[in-house]
């Protein structure tokens, strides 16, 4: 994969986006499987299995979950804007432009090492 001088606020906003990504994600393994209340349920038995998918009632969001949400959300979506618009892509030629995204995501790999 060529080398690409990418500028240091596009990498840092590519920083940022991995870390916030990570962080959402993790903060999300521990909210109510629904956003809003909901009632649970549990499905007929698989043929041949005494395996039953289903899942507990959902007292929805708090407030507060649904504001921190909102607030991983933003800053995704901020961040997400600052790299795919950012003026560098217009110095890569159209026909490298995947390819530069993808060493992009990879640049702190090569930092870290």
């Amino acid at each position: 994969m060529p080398k690409y001088d990418f500028p240091d606020d596009l990498r840092a906003a590519q920083a940022d986006l991995l870390e916030t990504r990570a962080a959402y994600e993790q903060y999300a393994k521990n909210l109510p499987w629904s956003a809003e209340p909901m009632p649970g349920w549990e499905s007929d038995k698989q043929l041949h299995s005494s395996y039953r998918s289903g899942k507990a009632d959902s007292p929805g969001y708090t407030e507060a979950q649904a504001e921190e949400v909102a607030r991983f959300r933003a800053r995704l979506l901020e961040l997400s804007i600052a790299v795919s618009a950012h003026p560098f892509w217009d110095s890569v030629d159209a026909s490298d432009r995947v390819e530069a995204r993808m060493a992009l995501k990879h640049a702190h790999e090569s930092a870290e090492a």
